[in-house]
């Protein structure tokens, strides 16, 4: 079942965001397995994610690479808000 997972760290500016995308990328983790959508958004000083995943399981996975280099760079994102998608439309 596909997944809504929304993260609204305590900070987390443009200069954060683009390192960790960078980070994501040379770990061959930039487009992972499951992920279907992916919008970082809010004004650059603080910004949100919203992701759609095909399931939690997924998510996890991708979660074990990307929380170090949150760590890393200083990003707390909080803990993730965890829906399950009644419905998605593409296009």
């Amino acid at each position: 079942m596909a997944i809504a997972i929304s993260f609204t760290p305590v900070s987390m500016n443009a200069a954060q965001y683009d390192e960790c995308i960078r980070r994501l990328q040379m770990a061959e983790a930039g487009s992972p397995a499951g992920r279907s959508f992916h919008a970082c958004y809010g004004s650059e000083d603080q910004l949100h994610v919203f992701d759609v995943w095909d399931s939690k399981e997924s998510f996890e996975k991708f979660g074990q690479t990307l929380m170090p280099i949150l760590k890393d760079i200083g990003i707390d994102a909080g803990q993730p808000d965890v829906k399950e998608i009644h419905n998605l439309i593409k296009g």
